[in-house]
């Protein structure tokens, strides 16, 4: 899925991905996709966490070794 804009957390611990993604979601218009790269393992239950708390859809999460991929729609 191609994202409108991406975030690049690699290196941060909970909770400044969660924080760079809020930031992040305020710039963008409703529908629009936001692909978060993370390295803290706890972002996978952070972001389903944060998806739920503030409505935008979780559209997608995926693992390639240590990297954690999240996909957001605004809502």
């Amino acid at each position: 899925m191609q994202a409108d804009k991406e975030v690049d957390a690699r290196g941060l611990n909970c909770p400044l991905p969660i924080l760079r993604a809020k930031k992040a979601l305020s710039e963008m218009d409703s529908g629009q996709v936001l692909r978060v790269v993370a390295t803290d393992k706890n972002s996978v239950r952070d972001f389903e966490a944060f998806a739920r708390q503030t409505g935008n859809e979780l559209i997608a999460q995926e693992s390639e070794g240590e990297v954690f991929i999240h996909t957001l729609r605004r809502r």
